[in-house]
This record gives C-alpha cells, structure tokens and sequence, in this order.
C-alpha cells in the first residue's frame, strides 16, 4: 500500500511539475520575436503604446487609403512589406512588429497586441478613412478584434484559427490548458461582431492550423460577412508563394 500511495504520489508530482512548467513557459511557446531585417528606422514610425515603445514598418501613399499587418508569431513583418506594397499599389502600408519583434520594447502578450493594434487603427482613423486589415497566423486573432472593435473597410484572414486556446487544448488533451493558458486569442467569440467583407485564405495543407479550427471560425461569422478560399497544394509557410494568393489580395483593394 505504502508503495503504491508513493508512485500515485510521484505521478502526482510530476504532472504538477508539467503543469508548473507549462504555466510558466507557455509565452515561450506562442511568440518567437524576431529582428527586422528591411529597411531602416527612416522606414518606420515608433508607436508609444502603453509601457512600451512599438516599431511600425511604413510605406506611406497620398490619400485616404491604408493597410494594417499583422504577422505570424515568427515573422519578420518588414520582409512582407514589399509584397503586400506590390499588392495595394494606391494604400499606405503600415506593419506593426508586435512588443519584442523588430525593434519593439517590451514583452508581447495577447493584451498588448490587442491594445496597440488599436491605438495604431485610432492614430490612423484620424486622417486614413478606409483602412483595411491583413492579419496571418497568430495575427488573425488580433486582426479580427480589431475588426470587432473598430471600423476597418475590409478583413483579410490568412492561415486562421477560431482559438489559440482550442488547439492547444487538442495537443495536450491530459493537461488542464483552459486553465493554464492565459492568452488564448479567442477569434471566433468575437468574429460575430464584424460586419465588413472578410476573406479568409487557407492553406491546403496547413501542417500548423486544423483545417477544423479554420471551418469552426468561418462558421462563427454572421451569413455572407465572409468568403472562404484555399490555395492549393500549400502549406502553413508557403502560401504567399502562389501567385493566386496574391490575386486574392489584390482582388480586395
């Protein structure tokens, strides 16, 4: 008896220990920043957000017409400058390199993100009416509170996800994740509340995000709010590299 009360106790103690590690080193495991490697601080504004100072690559255009980036949780968003300038000739281009990315302070987190992509819309809002919002990977999560909270022209979701906290939940499925997760970048809860034209572009063969997650989000939206494509043969990193992803952009200047 004695023996088997301390092997339940060491089962115990370890599945605590993965909990506790797990809790601590989960941030670690969402958020990969990286430096920015085009352009110069002549190519960038700095944001002053709450605690921190962000760093927004900029392509600026004469007018009323913008775009707002946001990028994967490894993505180096001024290399996406050119590309996304190529596709929106006519808009000015803003790509926020999130808290810790590209030259940003501080730490990113799911609050921080969220914050300063609506402190980067209401400084634009100012001067730029009709502004469209690109959000890929991680990024769709911020993209789409946004659309929920601010009133963006147009919405364009590459490789998204109805919740970062339903993923994880199916990868470790012995582990209480919806307990242990603190930013859980929820999409689908408020994908209902965006009524602009929303496009969201899947990967064939996304190895990273279910195809599941992605039909359970599309679902979330009122009727008619979103269209739904998929380039095929691709894969989670690989999409922008067909040309019909790019005639996708294109076709919501």
């Amino acid at each position: 008896m004695k023996l088997l009360i301390g092997l339940l106790l060491l089962v115990a103690g370890i599945y605590l220990a993965v909990c506790a590690a797990l809790f601590f080193m989960q941030r670690s495991l969402i958020y990969y920043p990286q430096p920015a490697s085009v352009g110069t601080v002549a190519d960038r504004i700095k944001l002053a957000a709450d605690g921190a100072e962000v760093q927004v690559s900029v392509r600026p255009r004469e007018g009323t017409k913008a775009l707002i980036y946001f990028g994967g949780n490894a993505e180096d968003v001024s290399a996406s400058l050119a590309p996304i300038a190529a596709a929106f000739p006519d808009r000015s281009i803003f790509l926020m390199h999130y808290r810790g990315y590209g030259g940003s302070t501080g730490s990113p987190t799911e609050q921080a993100l969220h914050a300063d992509a609506k402190v980067l819309f209401d400084l634009l809002n100012v001067t730029q009416k009709d502004i469209v919002v690109i959000g890929r990977s991680l990024g769709s999560g911020v993209a789409v509170r946004l659309a929920a909270e601010r009133p963006v022209s147009r919405l364009v979701l590459v490789t998204p996800y109805d919740s970062i906290e339903s993923i994880a939940a199916s990868q470790f499925p012995y582990l209480p994740i919806r307990w242990l997760l603190r930013d859980k970048f929820n999409s689908g809860s408020v994908a209902g509340q965006v009524k602009v034209p929303t496009l969201i572009v899947v990967a064939e063969r996304d190895e990273q995000i279910p195809r599941a997650s992605t039909d359970q989000l599309f679902m979330r939206f009122a009727p008619g709010v979103a269209r739904f494509e998929v380039v095929p043969g691709t894969t989670h990193n690989t999409i922008s590299d067909q040309p019909i992803y790019d005639e996708l952009l294109k076709g919501t200047r």
